[in-house]
Protein backbone atom coordinates (compact mmCIF):
# COMPACT_ATOMS: atom_id res chain seq x y z
CA UNK A 1 0.00 0.00 0.00
CA UNK A 2 2.75 2.63 0.88
CA UNK A 3 4.37 1.38 -2.28
CA UNK A 4 1.65 2.38 -4.29
CA UNK A 5 1.07 5.41 -2.41
CA UNK A 6 4.65 6.48 -3.06
CA UNK A 7 4.43 5.68 -6.72
CA UNK A 8 1.33 7.66 -7.05
CA UNK A 9 2.95 10.65 -5.43
CA UNK A 10 5.80 10.10 -7.77
CA UNK A 11 3.98 9.96 -10.79
CA UNK A 12 1.97 13.54 -9.59
CA UNK A 13 4.96 15.08 -9.40
CA UNK A 14 6.67 14.22 -12.69
CA UNK A 15 3.24 15.35 -14.41
CA UNK A 16 3.29 18.38 -12.37
CA UNK A 17 6.92 19.07 -12.90
CA UNK A 18 6.72 18.16 -17.15
CA UNK A 19 3.66 20.61 -17.45
CA UNK A 20 5.97 23.91 -16.56
CA UNK A 21 7.73 24.02 -19.86
CA UNK A 22 4.73 23.18 -21.92
CA UNK A 23 3.60 26.49 -20.02
CA UNK A 24 6.51 28.35 -21.84
CA UNK A 25 5.87 30.27 -25.29
CA UNK A 26 7.08 33.16 -27.14
CA UNK A 27 7.26 36.07 -26.35
CA UNK A 28 5.58 39.19 -28.97
CA UNK A 29 9.11 40.60 -29.05
CA UNK A 30 9.50 39.12 -32.83
CA UNK A 31 6.67 41.89 -34.03
CA UNK A 32 7.32 45.16 -34.34
CA UNK A 33 4.71 47.20 -32.43
CA UNK A 34 5.61 50.22 -32.85
CA UNK A 35 4.79 49.78 -36.68
CA UNK A 36 1.37 48.95 -37.74
CA UNK A 37 0.59 47.94 -41.22
CA UNK A 38 -2.08 47.38 -42.97
CA UNK A 39 -2.26 44.91 -45.97
CA UNK A 40 -4.47 43.99 -48.54
CA UNK A 41 -4.60 40.57 -50.57
CA UNK A 42 -6.30 37.16 -50.89
CA UNK A 43 -6.41 34.41 -48.75
CA UNK A 44 -3.98 31.39 -49.45
CA UNK A 45 -4.79 29.40 -46.64
CA UNK A 46 -6.22 29.81 -42.74
CA UNK A 47 -5.10 27.45 -40.73
CA UNK A 48 -7.18 26.24 -37.40
CA UNK A 49 -4.15 24.64 -35.33
CA UNK A 50 -3.04 24.81 -32.01
CA UNK A 51 -1.07 27.05 -30.48
CA UNK A 52 -1.49 29.56 -33.13
CA UNK A 53 -3.99 30.10 -36.10
CA UNK A 54 -2.30 31.35 -39.14
CA UNK A 55 -3.60 33.19 -42.64
CA UNK A 56 -1.02 32.80 -45.15
CA UNK A 57 -1.82 36.01 -47.24
CA UNK A 58 -0.65 36.75 -51.14
CA UNK A 59 -0.10 40.11 -51.22
CA UNK A 60 0.76 42.17 -54.33
CA UNK A 61 2.83 45.13 -54.43
CA UNK A 62 3.15 48.10 -56.41
CA UNK A 63 4.74 46.81 -59.18
CA UNK A 64 2.05 43.35 -59.37
CA UNK A 65 4.79 41.10 -57.79
CA UNK A 66 2.73 38.50 -55.14
CA UNK A 67 4.39 38.09 -51.97
CA UNK A 68 3.05 35.61 -49.84
CA UNK A 69 2.81 36.51 -45.95
CA UNK A 70 2.76 34.60 -43.54
CA UNK A 71 0.36 35.87 -40.27
CA UNK A 72 0.09 34.77 -36.22
CA UNK A 73 -2.95 35.05 -34.71
CA UNK A 74 -3.82 33.66 -31.45
CA UNK A 75 -4.96 29.97 -30.07
CA UNK A 76 -8.49 28.52 -31.78
CA UNK A 77 -10.25 28.58 -28.37
CA UNK A 78 -9.11 32.49 -27.46
CA UNK A 79 -10.18 33.58 -31.65
CA UNK A 80 -13.50 31.59 -31.39
CA UNK A 81 -14.22 34.11 -28.35
CA UNK A 82 -13.50 36.64 -30.50
CA UNK A 83 -15.99 35.52 -33.40
CA UNK A 84 -13.99 33.91 -35.14
CA UNK A 85 -14.94 30.18 -36.71
CA UNK A 86 -12.37 27.29 -38.53
CA UNK A 87 -14.58 28.63 -41.59
CA UNK A 88 -14.52 32.01 -41.54
CA UNK A 89 -12.00 32.46 -44.57
CA UNK A 90 -11.79 30.33 -47.37
CA UNK A 91 -9.12 30.11 -50.06
CA UNK A 92 -9.49 33.02 -52.33
CA UNK A 93 -11.26 35.56 -50.45
CA UNK A 94 -10.23 39.19 -50.39
CA UNK A 95 -9.19 40.62 -47.03
CA UNK A 96 -7.53 43.58 -45.52
CA UNK A 97 -5.87 43.41 -42.42
CA UNK A 98 -3.39 45.41 -39.94
CA UNK A 99 -0.51 43.62 -38.40
CA UNK A 100 2.46 44.27 -36.31
CA UNK A 101 5.39 43.06 -38.81
CA UNK A 102 7.93 40.79 -38.04
CA UNK A 103 11.19 42.59 -37.06
CA UNK A 104 13.75 40.42 -39.04
CA UNK A 105 12.12 41.80 -42.40
CA UNK A 106 10.77 38.81 -43.46
CA UNK A 107 7.02 38.54 -44.62
CA UNK A 108 4.86 38.14 -42.21
CA UNK A 109 3.73 39.41 -39.02
CA UNK A 110 0.81 39.26 -36.06
CA UNK A 111 -2.84 39.81 -36.75
CA UNK A 112 -4.49 43.01 -35.02
CA UNK A 113 -7.68 43.23 -37.37
CA UNK A 114 -9.09 42.12 -40.30
CA UNK A 115 -12.01 43.42 -42.44
CA UNK A 116 -13.79 42.06 -45.20
CA UNK A 117 -12.94 43.42 -49.23
CA UNK A 118 -16.49 45.55 -48.19
CA UNK A 119 -15.11 46.54 -45.19
CA UNK A 120 -16.70 44.41 -42.79
CA UNK A 121 -14.54 43.99 -39.51
CA UNK A 122 -13.94 40.14 -39.11
CA UNK A 123 -14.93 38.94 -35.66
CA UNK A 124 -13.55 41.24 -32.88
CA UNK A 125 -10.21 42.66 -32.85
CA UNK A 126 -7.63 40.13 -31.96
CA UNK A 127 -5.05 42.21 -30.45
Amino acid sequence: MRYHLALAGALALAVSLGAVPVQAHHSMAMFDQTKKVTMSGTVREFQWTNPHCYIQLMVPDASGKTTEWSMEMGAPMYLYAKGWRPGTLKAGMKISMSIYPLRNGNPGGVVIDATTADGKPIGKNIQ
